[in-house]
C-alpha cells in the first residue's frame, strides 16, 4: 500500500500534481447541464489560490455535496491539481471535514485569510494623525474621530470588498488610508492653483470624505469562514445609503456641527462612485466630492491592475490575461528588440 501524498498546501501545487491539502470550502453553485441534469461547481481556496471541482450528478460526490457540504467548511482533500483555459482545477479524489487531530498536521484555520501587507495598528494611527493635523473644523474632526475610535476593530479587520479590489483583512484600511493619502495631495494642490474660488475649496471636507466614504461597508460586509460576504443591509441597501446613515447617527450627537458641512458630507459619500450604474444616486457637484471620487476610484483600479502585474509572468508573456478585475490585457513589456 502506498504512502499518502504529502500535506501541500493547495496554492503550492504543481499541474498534474496529485496532493493532499486543507481547503475551504468558498463557493457551492448548483446549475444544470444541457440536458437538464444537475451538477455543482463548487470553488476550493486556501489564502493564495482558489481552484473549481466540477461535481457532476453521477459521481460518488453528489449527494453529500447536494446535502452536507457547506460553503465556509474546512475540508481535508485528496486531489489531482490541474489549469486550463478557465483557471486552476481540481479532479477530487478524496474528501472529508477537518477535525481536531488535523492540527498536528499543520492545520490552522487562520492560515486560509488574506490579509493585508501593511500593519493596521500603524495604519490606523496615521488615519488618527492625519485626522488631527488637517481637520481643522473642531465639530467635524469630532465626528470623525468618535467614529473611527468607535469602530476601531472593525476598521482594522474589514475589508473593502467582497471582490476586485482590497477584498481581504485589513483592506478597508488600507484603502481607506491610501485614499486619504491622495486626497490630502489634491487639496492642497487645487487650493494652491484655485485660491479664489468661492466658497474655497474645504480640505477638512475632502479629508473627511476620504476617511468616511467607505464607512458603509461596516454595515454591508461581514467576515465569514469563506471569506467577506455581503449582508442584508448590504444588499438591500448598499454602503452608500448606509455610510450616509452612519454619517447621520453620529452627527446627531454634536449640536456644534454646521448643518451644511453635514450636508456636503453626506453629498461626497452620496456621490463618490460618480454613475448610477456604479451604485451613486448622484454625480459629484462639489469640489470637494469630485476629489475624492477620483482619489477612490484611481485607487481601486490602480490596485486592480497592480495586482494582475504581479502575478508570475508566463515565459515570453508579453501582455497580462484578461481575467482580472479589469477585462483587459495589460502590458508587461517587450520581449524582443523591435526594428
Amino acid at each position: 500500500m502506498s504512502d499518502p501524498p504529502p500535506i501541500t498546501p493547495l496554492s503550492d501545487a504543481e499541474p498534474g500534481q496529485q496532493a493532499d491539502c486543507f481547503v475551504v470550502l468558498a463557493a457551492k453553485d448548483r446549475a444544470k447541464t444541457r440536458d437538464g441534469k444537475p451538477y455543482f461547481r463548487v470553488s476550493f481556496r486556501d489564502a493564495a489560490r482558489k481552484a473549481t471541482a466540477m461535481i457532476w450528478n453521477d459521481t460518488r460526490w453528489f449527494a453529500d455535496c447536494e446535502s452536507t457540504w457547506q460553503a465556509g467548511g474546512f475540508y481535508k482533500i485528496r486531489c489531482r491539481y490541474e489549469e486550463n483555459q478557465y483557471g486552476p482545477q481540481i479532479d477530487l479524489l478524496q474528501i472529508r471535514e477537518v477535525t481536531d487531530d488535523d492540527a498536528a498536521d499543520g492545520f490552522d484555520p487562520a492560515d486560509f485569510f488574506v490579509t493585508t501587507r501593511f500593519d493596521p495598528q500603524e495604519m490606523f494611527a496615521e488615519l488618527l494623525e492625519i485626522v488631527d493635523e488637517h481637520i481643522t473644523d473642531a465639530p467635524l474632526k469630532q465626528l470623525v474621530v468618535n467614529l473611527l475610535k468607535d469602530n476601531e476593530a472593525q476598521v482594522k479587520d474589514s475589508a473593502a470588498a467582497v471582490r476586485n479590489h482590497h477584498a481581504f483583512r485589513g483592506g478597508f484600511l488600507e484603502h481607506v488610508l491610501s485614499v486619504t493619502r491622495t486626497c490630502l495631495f489634491l487639496a492642497d494642490k487645487y487650493l494652491a492653483y484655485y485660491p479664489e474660488t468661492e466658497p474655497p475649496l474645504s480640505k477638512s471636507l475632502v479629508v473627511a470624505g476620504g476617511i468616511l466614504h467607505d464607512i458603509g461597508k461596516l454595515r454591508e460586509l461581514e467576515s465569514q469562514p469563506q471569506g467577506f460576504a455581503y449582508t442584508a443591509e448590504g444588499r438591500l441597501v448598499g454602503h452608500i445609503l448606509l455610510g450616509r446613515d452612519i454619517v447621520r447617527e453620529y452627527a446627531s450627537a454634536i449640536d456644534e456641527l454646521d448643518a451644511e458641512t453635514l450636508l456636503r458630507l453626506e453629498h461626497i459619500i452620496i456621490a463618490h462612485q460618480n454613475l448610477p450604474e456604479w451604485g451613486s444616486p448622484i454625480a459629484p457637484h462639489t469640489p470637494e466630492s469630485l476629489l475624492v471620487h477620483y482619489a477612490d476610484d484611481i485607487d481601486a483600479k490602480y490596485h486592480m491592475m497592480a495586482t494582475a502585474l504581479e502575478l508570475p509572468p508566463e515565459e515570453g508573456e508579453e501582455f497580462t490575461p484578461r481575467d482580472n478585475p479589469l477585462r483587459r490585457s495589460i502590458f508587461r513589456g517587450l520581449n524582443s528588440p523591435q526594428p
